[in-house]
């Protein structure tokens, strides 16, 4: 017997989170041994292996704590069966699909949202209504709506069909996109149809594969990284392609998860830096308009900058981290500071590394002193204070102190980073490095969101 109340606790614990082993492990509390009694729950799950066994588990216990109940008998009529394509309508779609009512207007719901953010912002509101068909079992479809060679990509992909004409600004395009209705395909597809229908073309295959992959994975007013971990994994492990190789223009569609891994990474990255996300639009806008200029020639400007950043981005992705906090200021000046006139320097907590406008020469001892408190981890506190409680939570990086972490961009003709260390108020310290200081609150990378507050800082060369 199963607690209603731990039930809830439980889901608490994992929702969201985007951790396999937590919704496994959670899963299988709630629903070992294949059946599950309580006063509201009662349910049988059929064993299988893997995600698959994990996500049936969740949906049951989710529709069972919303009061839906999966007695023999009242489940939905649409549910486990082969149903024939059925027209569902939405403000901007519409549909054409044999998932089960519930499934296809949920579907359509974040269809509405991706619309909403990619249409928002290339500033160009969808043209037509979007017409899509999404796939769940290809048999029970006929050939007037799904063609023949259509239904090879929609096994476990999908494909977009546009026609039409333009001439110049003039065109009138019509796209349909044929998907699965499997891994965010419908939402990848959508975002093709909207840019064959809005502007004409798609761009070249590096950028409307991985805008698409952008439609899939943005979430509204979240500009954190929200894409699955084994795409996580796949990016932070695997050999890197070059930016000129990610963005080459000898490249095709349905080329494997892999080559789009990277093209949404390099997308994401453009979009949500504020160092080049203005540039990237733009440029971006002129791409889908038809112009041919490379990623290469509109950023030649910016390229060592803009290498060193996506190379950090890669060094530290994770569900959650955030460009627009973890951006580099590359406009501030940086100098050697006098014994009787110290440099003065400000660092917010919801910040990646800043700024701290000293010039470090080895061996020069130098002293930070500041003031300010921030609130992190739902905890107000002063930098280098007392040490946090054994019940707030801690992180990889926190050595269980609120510290100022601190790292020097190195001098030469590649940019490159020290490795971090600890810096302390009031304490001196020798400079190890020739570089430029860089500070930041010592919390992790995914975290910064929820911080907030600043430490005005004092900076002097000792004798």
């Amino acid at each position: 017997m199963i607690n209603p109340a731990q039930v809830k606790q439980l889901l608490r614990s994992f929702w969201g989170c985007g951790r396999t082993e937590i919704l496994v492990n959670t899963a299988r509390t709630l629903l070992s041994g294949g059946t599950c009694t309580a006063p509201v729950l009662r349910c049988r799950v059929q064993r299988c292996t893997g995600l698959t066994w994990v996500v049936q588990c969740l949906i049951r216990v989710s529709l069972c704590l919303a009061g839906i109940s999966l007695l023999p008998g009242h489940a939905d009529a649409d549910e486990g069966a082969n149903l024939p394509p059925r027209e569902f309508r939405s403000k901007n779609f519409v549909m054409r699909t044999d998932l089960p009512e519930r499934d296809a207007q949920q579907l359509l719901d974040k269809m509405e949202t991706m619309l909403r953010i990619v249409s928002g912002y290339w500033g160009a509101p969808s043209r037509k209504t979007i017409e899509c068909c999404v796939v769940s079992n290809a048999d029970t479809w006929p050939a007037e709506l799904l063609p023949a060679p259509v239904r090879p990509h929609v096994q476990n992909g999908g494909l977009t069909v546009a026609q039409g004409v333009r001439i110049g600004r003039q065109m009138n395009v019509s796209a349909v996109s044929y998907a699965s209705s499997r891994f965010g395909t419908p939402q990848h597809e959508a975002v093709h149809a909207y840019c064959y229908q809005t502007f004409g073309s798609t761009g070249p295959t590096w950028y409307a594969e991985g805008m698409a992959e952008m439609g899939n994975y943005w979430v509204e007013n979240n500009s954190g990284v929200n894409t699955p971990d084994y795409v996580i994994d796949f990016l932070r492990n695997s050999d890197r392609p070059s930016i000129d190789e990610i963005t080459s223009l000898d490249q095709a569609s349905g080329d494997g998860w892999r080559n789009y891994a990277w093209r949404w990474a390099l997308c994401h990255f453009m979009v949500n830096n504020s160092n080049y996300s203005d540039r990237f639009r733009t440029y971006g806008i002129s791409l889908l308009n038809g112009k041919r200029q490379t990623f290469g020639s509109a950023f030649d400007s910016q390229r060592k900058e803009l290498e060193f950043e996506f190379g950090f981005f890669l060094d530290h992705l994770q569900s959650g981290f955030d460009c627009r906090r973890c951006s580099w200021d590359w406009k501030s000046r940086f100098r050697t500071p006098r014994t009787d006139r110290p440099l003065s320097a400000t660092i917010k907590a919801d910040r990646g590394w800043q700024p701290a406008v000293l010039r470090m020469v080895p061996g020069q001892k130098y002293r930070i002193e500041w003031d300010g408190t921030w609130n992190t981890n739902s905890t107000q506190s002063r930098p280098d204070s007392s040490p946090k409680s054994p019940d707030q939570p801690s992180t990889e990086e926190s050595p269980g102190q609120q510290l100022l972490k601190g790292c020097v961009m190195l001098q030469g003709q590649k940019l490159q980073l020290s490795e971090p260390f600890e810096v302390h108020s009031g304490k001196s310290f020798a400079g190890e490095f020739a570089g430029d200081l860089y500070l930041r609150c010592p919390d992790s990378w995914d975290s910064l969101e929820g911080n907030s507050g600043t430490v005005r800082l004092q900076i002097s060369a000792e004798n």
